[in-house]
């Protein structure tokens, strides 16, 4: 029956991994605030020229830098918080999945010896059980607050976006994912290992600590990858604290694993004993793990638009790697470093038919279902080649000829058939000819909260309605690398500094700048309503929001203040 538990609990490990890893990420889509360095221009100053031909709204400028600094006292922090708890629940998760892994669960029984043979009474080794714990958390917070610091508090966030980048993070776990199936094993130097294990066996408080190292070090080929994706992952928010709250999660879990057993022996028995099923655990974490590594793939893809990865070709592979994965927890398929299988057991055969389940329910995918369940995850239906069932041009938003070549529309789109604009200048001259507000959507290619409020709010046929009908909808691509004309190109102190003002030379970054100006906030989503005057409909504007209802009496709010504007005129 323990057993049982045990491979259950594992299940929802699986399952709770990437999403707690999607949630780090998603949080900081809506609470990311201009950065530290970010400073705000006086208007007039000449730094601020260029920007003025994309913003005109003067009349707050003067208190832009004031505002800003409110909202990072405000909000921002409250937001900041709650991803940080969810980055430390990312990695809790991951310090149990490393639990299960062969290079770590059978080191249990010998460890908890250790702190039983050496202990003169219960108390001393209950005691120095904890100080071993202890020991465990500060060795992988002191590696998360050295990643922080070589890399930057928000360097990472800077690259989160940038497409070799991303195709970097993706080789690097595609190797984890690999290592795991048993090609290689990722492994530091056997000098290092064994200086590590001679220094544990001094008495004291020194000799447990390097016990704690020993276990850090040999225990590497199977954590290294678990620990490399949780660092990639939770380091794009580009926050101070998230590498180190990452590895303070994944340790806390270990720690207080080994600490228990070593507090409590006799709970041992319980365990299932070593075996095959720790070998299989690696490989559907490789699996896994590969599957999630496309992502990186997809951002870099979608920002430069390499059109490599399209939509059904992402879930095609997903697709075969469920498949994959079904097969081989039946015992279908096996790997060298596997050993026999005699049966299948009700776990595996439960846990194969969920990976079965989940291939059939991308296979519609292929042809355009929408996928809401992963539509975070996957590329956009923009760029699936074949749709069954696409309707054309929506009659109820006007067409002709001053609307047939609207700017970036050649590489940029708007999801639901929705006849909007990619260009805030142009979206404003149509808005003001027809009397309508605007909409701005201020979107990116890796946001992944952009995608689930596209397919799980906008998909809504009374909020469609409304964006397709009432509002002019403009979607401004932040993390866009498709190059700016010379004659756009202008520098940007709000992006940069006074001394380092930051070139911007992309679409991505032309938005970016106009977001920072005129909103004080870089996050993606954030969903604005602007009139023809460039005023605010509604204050503040909204970020993630899943309860249509909510989103709905925002966009209704929108529509009376337009609508009390037009009749003061």
């Amino acid at each position: 029956m323990k057993r049982v538990l045990l491979l259950i609990m594992l299940a929802v490990m699986f399952v709770a991994l990437p999403t707690s890893k999607s949630l780090a990420n998603n949080k900081q889509d809506t609470t990311a605030s201009v950065p530290d360095d970010i400073q705000f221009t006086e208007v007039g100053s000449a730094q601020d020229s260029a920007a003025n031909s994309i913003v005109k709204d003067s009349t707050t400028k003067d208190t832009t830098a004031v505002s800003a600094k409110v909202e990072k006292a405000g909000t921002v922090q409250e937001g900041s918080s709650k991803s940080l708890l969810s980055i430390f629940a990312a990695g809790f998760i991951a310090g149990l999945i490393a639990f299960l892994l062969p290079c770590i669960f059978p080191m249990v029984p010998l460890t908890v010896s250790y702190f039983t043979k050496r202990a003169e009474t219960k108390g001393k080794g209950i005691q120095g059980a904890i100080i071993y714990g202890v020991s465990i958390i500060v060795i992988y917070v002191v590696l998360g607050l050295l990643i922080t610091l070589i890399f930057g508090a928000s360097a990472l966030n800077e690259l989160a976006t940038d497409g070799f980048f991303n195709v970097f993070i993706f080789l690097i776990l595609l190797i984890f994912g690999i290592s795991f199936l048993g090609a290689f094993e990722i492994t530091l130097p056997s000098s290092f290992v064994n200086k590590m294990d001679s220094k544990s066996d001094s008495k004291g408080l020194t000799g447990i600590f390097f016990m704690a190292a020993t276990l850090a070090v040999v225990s590497f080929s199977c954590t290294g990858p678990l620990i490399g994706t949780l660092l990639v992952t939770v380091g794009q928010t580009g926050g101070f604290l998230a590498p180190i709250m990452g590895m303070f999660g994944f340790s806390l879990a270990l720690a207080l694993i080994f600490v228990v057993f070593a507090i409590f022996p006799s709970w041992m028995t319980s365990l299932p004993k070593s075996g095959g099923w720790l070998n299989a655990v690696k490989v559907v974490l490789g699996l896994i793990e590969i599957a999630l590594a496309l992502k990186f793939l997809s951002t870099a893809d979608l920002a430069y638009h390499w059109g490599i990865l399209d939509r059904e070709v992402f879930i095609a592979i997903w697709v075969v790697i469920a498949f994959v994965l079904g097969f081989y927890l039946l015992g279908k398929i096996k790997f060298s470093h596997d050993s026999d299988l005699p049966y299948i057991s009700i776990q595996r055969l439960f846990l194969g038919g969920a990976a079965f389940v989940f291939a059939f329910y991308l296979i519609p995918g292929l042809w355009g279902a929408p996928l809401k369940a992963v539509s975070s995850l996957v590329p956009p239906l923009s760029t699936q080649d074949f749709v069954i069932g696409l309707e054309g041009p929506s009659e109820n938003q006007p067409s002709g000829p001053a609307h047939s070549k609207r700017k970036y529309a050649d590489f940029l789109h708007i999801p639901h058939n929705i006849d909007g604009f990619f260009d805030y200048q142009e979206a404003l001259a149509y808005a003001k000819e027809v009397k309508k507000p605007l909409f701005l959507d201020f979107t990116g290619h890796g946001c992944v909260n952009c995608r689930e409020m596209e397919a799980k709010v906008w998909s809504d046929p009374r909020v469609l309605k409304k964006l397709k009908e009432d509002y002019i909808v403009v979607s401004l691509y932040t993390d866009d690398k498709t190059a700016l004309p010379e004659n756009e190109q202008f520098d940007s102190e709000i992006l940069g500094s006074k001394t380092s003002p930051v070139k911007v030379n992309t679409v991505g970054k032309k938005f970016k700048h106009l977001q920072a100006e005129r909103f004080n906030t870089i996050s993606q989503p954030y969903y604005v309503l602007l009139g023809t005057d460039e005023k605010e409909l509604v204050s503040p504007p909204i970020g993630v929001e899943y309860n249509i209802k909510k989103y709905l009496q925002y966009l209704d709010k929108g529509l009376s203040e337009f609508a009390k504007k037009q009749t003061n005129e």
